[in-house]
């Protein structure tokens, strides 16, 4: 039962909190006058890298499941993922002003 609850918790992080920072994200673009539509994707996969990167550090600890696996990203690893979600976060802006 804890499992199908953590999961049922994973699944809600992912979506709302995903929903949220990409609604957001969407609006930070716009707002810069970008026209990113094309790329609206790359944000998306940062967004997901970056709620990955959390979940595994900081909020697999507070949930329900309490099994074996449970341990942090290693740091570099972490850094890796957070640098590649920053630059995938860049990227859509800078390929809407040079190739459009």
């Amino acid at each position: 039962m804890r499992v199908l609850l953590e999961l049922i918790r994973v699944i809600f992080i992912f979506a709302i909190v995903g929903a949220m920072l990409g609604y957001f994200l969407k609006e930070m673009y716009i707002g810069i006058g970008t026209y990113t539509e094309k790329y609206n994707w790359l944000g998306s996969l940062a967004i997901l890298i970056l709620i990955f990167v959390l979940y595994r550090n900081k909020l697999q600890f507070s949930g329900w499941y309490k099994g074996k696996g449970r341990k942090k990203l290693p740091k570099i690893v972490s850094r890796i993922l957070i640098f590649s979600s920053i630059s995938l976060l860049l990227l859509p802006p800078v390929l809407s002003f040079l190739l459009n």
